[in-house]
C-alpha cells in the first residue's frame, strides 16, 4: 500500500508495528518517549501516527490535539485529518474553514479536501457550493478513483443534465471508454443532450468512429432522433453530415441504423413542409453520405434520389456521386412497392394543396382511382372528324348514345344500372336525364371541355364481358384540336385510331399519330378501317385492307388492323369483332399503371402552379374589379344624395307653395268677412253692448270660414300634393331598382336591395288629415282691443245708449268703424294660430325625405365599406402571394422530385437507363 492510500485510511500509525505486534498504543507510547528523550528525533511522525489510533478509537479530542502539534511534511494531512474530526463531531462550519486552509501541492490531499468539503455542502443542503467543488475536483484530477461517478450521481441526483453531459462527453474524449459513450448515449435516448447545440458533440463523435463504430452508429442514430423534433434539427443535420463527409466511410461495411435514418429523413424534408433554401445545403450532404454507406443490393431508393435532386440542381452535387448512383440504379434490389409509393405521394400534394387552399380539384382524383382498377383496360378511341367514330362507338355501345360531334371526353364504363356523371376540377355532377347528357356533350352547343371527363356507366355485355372500358375523345379536325386526345393518352392501355375506309391512312393522320407515339411512345397503337361497306366490291375491299395493313405496319410494326362497318348488323363481324377487342385487352402491367399514375401526378403539380397563376391573376382581377365597384357605388352614393335634395327642394318648394295660396286666400277674405259683420248693427241696436255681439259675430264667422272653406280646400291641396309627392318618390324608386339590377347584374346575385321607405307618405297622409280636421280657434278679441278709436266707441256707446235720441249718430260711427278698418293685424294673427301646424310640418319635410331615402344610403355605404374592405383583404392576400412565392412553389419543386425519384425507381425496373 503507498504512503497516500495509508494517509487517506489513517493507517500511516501501521508502518511502527511489526507484522504480529496486535497494540499500537503502547508501541506508539514507546516510541514518542524514546524520541523525546531524544531531542535530535522527529516525534511530529509519531504524534501524527497517534492521532489516527485515536481517531480510529473515535477520541477525536486526543487526536486533534496530537495532529494539531505535527509541524513537518505530515502537516497538511494533520489539518485535514482535524478537519475530519469536527467532521465526524458534527462541526461542518469549523471542519469547513480547515479544509479550505489547507495548502499543498499534492493532488491526492486537494481531491481528498474537495471530496470532503463536497460532502459538508451536501450535508448542510449548499448545493451550489457542492456543485463548484466537485467540479473543480473534476478539472484538476478527473483520475482520482470515483471522483468523476460521485460527480455523475450528484448531477443526475438533481437533474443537472448539462453537466452531467458535459462530464459525459469530457470523460468519452479523454478516456475513449466505452463507459462514457455509453453514458452518452443513454442521455440522447432520454431526450437530454439537446441541451447544447449539435456542433458540442463533434469531437466526441470523431473519436468515437475511431474507437467503435457500432458504437458510433448507435450514438448517432440516438442524436439524431433526439433532434429531429427539435429547432437545432438542421443545424444537427448540417453539423453531423460535414463531419460524416470527412470520414473514411465506405459500403464495404454494413451499416445498421444510419441508411434508415437517412432515408426516413430524406423523405420527411422533401414532404413540402421546408423552403429549398433552407434545404439546399443540407440534402446534397444527406444524399452523398446515404449512397456512401449503402449496401448495393438495396441502394434504390438512395441512388433515385441522388439522380433525383441532381437533374433538379445539377452542380450540388458531385459527379463521382452521381456517376456512383447510376451505376447503383439498375443493379439493386426493387423491394418497393410502387403503386403504394405513388399513391401516398398523390395523397401528400392534394393534402397540402388543401392546406394552401388551392383545390387539387375532382378530375385528378377520379383519374387516379381509375388507373387503380387492374381489372379495367382502358381503350381509347381516336379518330380525325368525319371517320365514323361516334358511329363505330355506338355500334360497338349497341345505342344510340353519340348523336352528334362531341365537345368533351366520354368514358363508357359497363354497369348494372345506368348513371351518367360530369368529372371538372370544380365538382362532380349528376345528368338528370340523357336528353342533358345529349345537350351538355353537342360540339355544336358547347365549346370542347377537355378539363371535363363524362362518366357514361350502363348494362353494356360487350364491355363487361371484356373488362373493357371505352374512351371516347373529340374527332380531331386540325392538329389544333389534338388538345382532348392528348391530355388523357396516358390515361388509356391501348389506342384504338379510327381510319375512313375511303381515303386510309392519311399523310394527315400520320402526323397526327406520330405526335401520339412522341407523346406516348410505350403506348399500343390499333386500327379500326371503317366504312368498309362503301367499297364497291369485296376485291376491292380486299385489297384495300390488305395495302392499309402493310402501310400500317411500317409505321406500327405491332399494330392490329380490323375492317368493319357501322352499319352492317351481322353476327360474323360482331364475332369478330369481340374477338379483336379481346385480343387488345391484354392483362394490365401494374408498372406501366405506376408509370402512368405518375404521369398524372406530373400533371398535377403543373395544374397546381398554374393554378396558383390564376390564382394571383385572379387577385388582381378582383381588386380592380372591387375599385370600379367602389368607384361606381361612391358615384352612385353623390348621384343619390343630389337625388334626395332635388326631391327635398321640389317636394318642399310645393308644399310651400299650397301655404301661399291659402295665406293668399286667408289674407283676402278674412277681412271682407270681418268688415261683412256690419250687418248686425242696427239702429236700434243696443250699443251698450254691440261691442260684445260684435266681437261674437266676428269670430264665428272666420270660425265658420275656417272649417267649412278653408279647411277642406287646404286637405284637397294637400292631397294633390302627397300624390305629386308620391310620383315623384316612386320615380326615385324605379331610378334605384334600375341602380339595383345593375349593379346586382355585375355582381351576379342579389347583393343590393335600395328599397326606400315610403311609410313617410303614409306618415304625411296621417298629418294631414290631422292638421285639416275642424279646428278650434281661440276666440280673438277683434273690436274688444284697447286701441283709442275702440276705447271711444265703446265708451260712446255705454255713454249715449241710454238715449233713443243718440242711437243714430252711434248707429252711423259703429257702422263705419267696422267697414273701414282692414283688420291686416287680426287676420295675421288668425293666420299665424291656424297655419302654425303646417309651418312646422314643412320643417320636418326634409329630414322626412331624408328618412325616405334612408336605407339606400345604408345600404350603398355599407357595401362601400364591404368592398374597400374585401379590396384591403385581396391585397393582403395578394401581398403575402408575391412577397413569399416560395412557399408555394418549392413544396412543388420537392414533390416534383419525389415523383421524378418514382420515375426513376420505375424505369430502374425495366432495366433501360434514362438518357
Amino acid at each position: 500500500m503507498t504512503l497516500e492510500n495509508q494517509l487517506i485510511k489513517k493507517t500511516f500509525y501501521e508502518t511502527f508495528l511489526k507484522a504480529d505486534e496486535k497494540n499500537p498504543v503502547r508501541v506508539l507510547g514507546e516510541a514518542f518517549l524514546a524520541g523525546y528523550k531524544d531531542e535530535t528525533a522527529d516525534i511530529s511522525t509519531i504524534r501524527f501516527a497517534q492521532g489516527e489510533v485515536y481517531f480510529h478509537n473515535k477520541d477525536y479530542e486526543a487526536a486533534i490535539f496530537k495532529w494539531e502539534n505535527t509541524h513537518n511534511d505530515l502537516e497538511p494531512w494533520a489539518k485535514k485529518n482535524i478537519a475530519d474530526c469536527y467532521y465526524e463531531l458534527g462541526q461542518l462550519s469549523t471542519a469547513e474553514e480547515i479544509y479550505k486552509s489547507i495548502d499543498t501541492e499534492s493532488s491526492v490531499l486537494q481531491s481528498e479536501v474537495a471530496l470532503q468539503l463536497f460532502s459538508i455542502y451536501i450535508d448542510q443542503g449548499r448545493l451550489e457550493k457542492a456543485d463548484q467543488v466537485i467540479k473543480k475536483a473534476l478539472s484538476f484530477n478527473p483520475d482520482y478513483p470515483n471522483v468523476t461517478d460521485i460527480a455523475r450521481a450528484f448531477f443526475e441526483k438533481h437533474k443537472d443534465w448539462k453537466s452531467a453531459i458535459e462530464l459525459a462527453v469530457n470523460e468519452a474524449i479523454r478516456t475513449e471508454s466505452h463507459h462514457w459513450f455509453d453514458i452518452l448515449k443513454t442521455y440522447a435516448e432520454q431526450g437530454l443532450t439537446t441541451t447544447f447545440e449539435p456542433h458540442y458533440y463533434s469531437k466526441c463523435l470523431v473519436v468515437l468512429y475511431e474507437v467503435d463504430q457500432t458504437r458510433f452508429e448507435q450514438l448517432v442514430q440516438a442524436l439524431w432522433n433526439s433532434y429531429k423534433n427539435e429547432r437545432s434539427y438542421f443545424s444537427w443535420l448540417r453539423e453531423f453530415n460535414h463531419i460524416f463527409l470527412n470520414i473514411d466511410v465506405n459500403r464495404q461495411r454494413h451499416w445498421e441504423y444510419l441508411p434508415k435514418l437517412y432515408q426516413e429523413t430524406y423523405f420527411e424534408l422533401i414532404d413540402g413542409k421546408y423552403l429549398l433554401k433552407e434545404l439546399a445545403e443540407i440534402i446534397p450532404n444527406i444524399l452523398t453520405n446515404w449512397i456512401k454507406i449503402i449496401d448495393h443490393s438495396h441502394a434504390l431508393f438512395a441512388s433515385a434520389a441522388v439522380l433525383a435532386w441532381s437533374e433538379r440542381f445539377p452542380s450540388s452535387i458531385s459527379p463521382e456521386v452521381v456517376n456512383d448512383a447510376e451505376n447503383l440504379i439498375f443493379n439493386s434490389l426493387n423491394e418497393t412497392d410502387g403503386l403504394e409509393c405513388s399513391l401516398t405521394l398523390f395523397d401528400s400534394i392534394v393534402k397540402w394543396a388543401e392546406a394552401q387552399h388551392v383545390d387539387p380539384g375532382y378530375r385528378f382524383r377520379w383519374i387516379i382511382r381509375e388507373l387503380v382498377d387492374f381489372q379495367a383496360h382502358h381503350l381509347l378511341v381516336a379518330g380525325t372528324s368525319g371517320n365514323g367514330k361516334s358511329t363505330f362507338i355506338n355500334s360497338v355501345l349497341g345505342e344510340n348514345i353519340l348523336t352528334a360531334p362531341t365537345s368533351s371526353v366520354i368514358v363508357f364504363k359497363g354497369d348494372d344500372e345506368t348513371d351518367i356523371r360530369k368529372i371538372s376540377d370544380e365538382e362532380i355532377s349528376t345528368f338528370s336525364s340523357f336528353h342533358e347528357f345529349q345537350e351538355a356533350v353537342d360540339r355544336r352547343l358547347n365549346k370542347a371541355f377537355v378539363n371535363t371527363i363524362i362518366e357514361f356507366s350502363f348494362p353494356s355485355p360487350i364491355l363487361q364481358e371484356n373488362g373493357l372500358v371505352l374512351i371516347d375523345t373529340p374527332g380531331i379536325s386540325d392538329r389544333n384540336r389534338m388538345e382532348g386526345t392528348l391530355k388523357y393518352l396516358h390515361f388509356a392501355d391501348s389506342l384504338l385510331f379510327v381510319l375512313d375506309a375511303n381515303d386510309p391512312f392519311t399523310e394527315k393522320e400520320q402526323e397526327i399519330l406520330m405526335q401520339i407515339r412522341e407523346c406516348a411512345p410505350n403506348l399500343p397503337i390499333h386500327f379500326l378501317l371503317n366504312k368498309i361497306d362503301e367499297i364497291y366490291n369485296e376485291q376491292e375491299a380486299a385489297s384495300i385492307v390488305e395495302d392499309t395493313r402493310a402501310r400500317v405496319r411500317a409505321y406500327f410494326p405491332e399494330a392490329q388492323v380490323f375492317a368493319y362497318s357501322s352499319h352492317v348488323r351481322s353476327r360474323k363481324q360482331q364475332n369478330d369483332l369481340a374477338a379483336f377487342l379481346k385480343k387488345l385487352n391484354k392483362p394490365i402491367d401494374e408498372d406501366d399503371r405506376i408509370e402512368k399514375i405518375l404521369i398524372f401526378i406530373r400533371k398535377l403539380i403543373r395544374h397546381l402552379l398554374d393554378k396558383r397563376v390564376k390564382m394571383e391573376n385572379t387577385l388582381v382581377d378582383l381588386i380592380k374589379w372591387n375599385e370600379e365597384m367602389a368607384t361606381k357605388l361612391s358615384g352612385t352614393i353623390n348621384q343619390l344624395t343630389d337625388l334626395k335634395d332635388e326631391k327635398a327642394l321640389v317636394i318642399t318648394k310645393t308644399f310651400h307653395k299650397v301655404l301661399e295660396e291659402i295665406r293668399s286666400d286667408l289674407s283676402e277674405n278674412i277681412p271682407k268677412i270681418l268688415q261683412g259683420c256690419s250687418d248686425i248693427i242696427q239702429e236700434d241696436s243696443d250699443f251698450r253692448k254691440i261691442h260684445l255681439e260684435l266681437n261674437d259675430e266676428m269670430n264665428r264667422r272666420v270660425h265658420a270660414y275656417v272649417n267649412d272653406k278653408v279647411l277642406p280646400e287646404l286637405y284637397r291641396s294637400l292631397q294633390e300634393w302627397i300624390l305629386t309627392a308620391n310620383d315623384e318618390l316612386k320615380h326615385c324608386q324605379s331610378f334605384l331598382d334600375e341602380i339595383s339590377d345593375g349593379f346586382n347584374a355585375l355582381y351576379g346575385e342579389e347583393r343590393l336591395k335600395l328599397n326606400c321607405d315610403f311609410e313617410v307618405l303614409d306618415d304625411w297622409r296621417r298629418d294631414a288629415d290631422r292638421m285639416t280636421s275642424s279646428v278650434q280657434i281661440d276666440k280673438i278679441n277683434i273690436v274688444l282691443r284697447r286701441t283709442p278709436y275702440q276705447i271711444l266707441l265703446k265708451s260712446a256707446g255705454r255713454l249715449f245708449g241710454t238715449f233713443q235720441q243718440n242711437n243714430a249718430m252711434l248707429y252711423n260711427k259703429y257702422k263705419q268703424f267696422v267697414e273701414n278698418q282692414d283688420y291686416l293685424d287680426v287676420t295675421e294673427s288668425i293666420m299665424n294660430k291656424l297655419l302654425l301646424p303646417f309651418e312646422l310640418f314643412e320643417k320636418s319635410l326634409e329630414r322626412d325625405i331624408s328618412i325616405f331615402f334612408r336605407n339606400p344610403f345604408t345600404v350603398l355605404n355599407y357595401t362601400v365599406e364591404e368592398t374597400k374592405k374585401e379590396i384591403n383583404d385581396k391585397e393582403k392576400e395578394l401581398e403575402k402571394m408575391r412577397s413569399n412565392p416560395q412557399k408555394f412553389r418549392d413544396p412543388l419543386t420537392l414533390f416534383e422530385i419525389k415523383l421524378r425519384q418514382y420515375e426513376w425507381i420505375t424505369t430502374s425496373t425495366k432495366g433501360v437507363p434514362q438518357v
